[in-house]
């Protein structure tokens, strides 16, 4: 081990060990402030739940930051239907599926040098890749499915992202499904933009043509539809400032899991 990985490692360990004595002996607001020097604080900080979600956000971040959502074997991918599957929720959606998609665009943009708009063959010309991963539904539903994409971090590396950015905001056709998830989940080789399913395209119920997934994050994270990226270093002036749509409906903006 060489002696800078070493020292990240002390480092972590030292941060680590601080929440958890802070936490306990002094009091949340000490570990909160702690969790503050390191920028580890998430944008719904505020509130009643505010210091569990900053611990919660701060704990997952050293402890999980390069950990691996569990991957299954093709024997235990779900029997269909799944549960929650939705109709397309507007008409500009119609219009794009009447025309099988061809004009669909993922437009990315932000703090990025190389804004782009992606066709889905465009995106589907890079080198894809699957993954056999689960859903986890707040609800208390789970299903599992090959999915198949590009990560979400080769086209963050095509955009090539300035180096002060700290969060990716993803938007669905339906203007009111909205969510973003910081730099460490953006880069994680698990996070894809996703077009298929199972060996065939990504059905319209499960957010075809295009969804994001984060497996290592609850199911509402993964929103469906997704045609807009946004880089940017602050979360404030998105929505009612709290990082999504989610804390805004009464849910945790850092869903880990």
């Amino acid at each position: 081990m060489s002696e800078e990985t070493s020292s990240k490692l002390s480092r972590r360990k030292l941060i680590t060990t601080g929440l958890a004595a802070t936490a306990g002996v002094a009091g949340l607001g000490v570990a909160a402030r702690l969790a503050q020097r390191y920028g580890l604080i998430p944008p719904d900080h505020g509130g009643i739940y505010g210091l569990g979600e900053t611990l919660t956000y701060a704990s997952q971040r050293l402890l999980t930051r390069h950990s691996l959502a569990r991957e299954f074997s093709r024997s235990q991918i779900s029997k269909p239907p799944f549960p929650n599957e939705i109709p397309p929720l507007n008409e500009a959606y119609k219009r794009l599926q009447a025309g099988g998609f061809a004009d669909w665009r993922l437009t990315v943009n932000g703090m990025v040098a190389r804004p782009v708009s992606l066709s889905l063959d465009q995106l589907k010309s890079y080198p894809s890749q699957s993954q056999i991963t689960m859903v986890q539904c707040e609800e208390g539903w789970s299903y599992i499915a090959e999915w198949m994409g590009v990560p979400l971090a080769r086209v963050l590396e095509l955009v090539e992202v300035h180096p002060q950015a700290k969060y990716v905001v993803y938007f669905s056709i339906d203007p009111e499904w909205w969510d973003s998830i910081d730099m460490a989940d953006a880069l994680h080789p698990q996070t894809f933009l996703t077009y298929g399913m199972n060996g065939g395209e990504l059905p319209v119920g499960n957010g075809g043509p295009l969804r994001l997934r984060v497996p290592r994050q609850i199911g509402y994270k993964n929103v469906k539809f997704i045609t807009h990226l946004t880089v940017t270093d602050n979360l404030k002036s998105f929505g009612k400032g709290l990082g999504s749509a989610s804390p805004e409906g009464g849910y945790a903006w850092y869903a880990g899991i």
